[in-house]
């Protein structure tokens, strides 16, 4: 017979198991509905809203959803150039890249992560930028929903408009208006590849700086074709 102390345990840990279960049928189906609705929002643009407050600085939210069509083919083949080469052939998850990035890490090396376009996606809509195994492992099982439920044009599309690409700018439209004036249909391969080289770490790098980085990147779309 189980004594009060181990059958509160038991009830708390129920009661968590059954939050984590919502909150994770919540997540499915808000997967569900982008695909035919654009988000408003997402756990990145809340956390720097957040911050701004706490830090009491300006923030300025720049954050306009487009149509695919309206992002020209360069600026495309940049991002996933840069970020996910293989986002077309893998289902959600590049298990070579994730095999070097650990290898980078055990060695001390600064090689880019191991995630997929999916997997950013899924982190950016609903986790923000922090880093937990619980987080990672909620990732992990929603980015085979993502893959069926959304396709791959459309998580390009989401990823696109959605992830950040300098201080309160998120989306292609905006990171092309902010940096260089013009809209995301009118970047050519040059400015596309330096866009997609500030990725990694938006709240730091600039697209002027990133010369090396976009070289590398457009050798990479001149080796698949683009």
């Amino acid at each position: 017979m189980d004594t009060p102390r181990t059958s509160a345990l038991k009830f708390i840990g129920l009661c968590v198991l059954v939050a984590v279960v919502g909150l994770w049928v919540v997540a499915a189906l808000a997967l569900v509905g982008v695909r035919w609705i654009n988000p408003p929002t997402t756990a990145v643009h809340v956390e720097r809203r957040f911050q701004g407050g706490i830090r009491g600085s300006k923030y300025q939210e720049r954050y306009e959803f487009v149509p695919l069509r309206q992002i020209s083919p360069e600026f495309q083949h940049a991002v996933i150039a840069a970020e996910d080469g293989s986002f077309y052939q893998h289902h959600g998850f590049d298990w070579h890249a994730m095999e070097i990035a650990a290898e980078g890490d055990m060695e001390g090396g600064k090689l880019r992560g191991g995630s997929t376009i999916t997997q950013q996606l899924v982190k950016n809509l609903f986790f923000g930028t922090g880093r937990s195994i619980l987080r990672k492992g909620a990732e992990f099982t929603l980015v085979p929903v993502a893959e069926f439920v959304l396709g791959k044009q459309r998580i390009l599309e989401l990823y696109l408009n959605v992830v950040e690409w300098g201080p309160g700018v998120y989306g292609a439209e905006a990171a092309s208006r902010y940096w260089y004036h013009e809209s995301a249909r009118s970047i050519d391969r040059e400015r596309g590849a330096r866009l997609a080289a500030i990725l990694p770490q938006p709240l730091k790098r600039k697209p002027e700086r990133m010369e090396h980085y976009s070289e590398l990147i457009l050798e990479r779309m001149r080796q698949v074709g683009w």
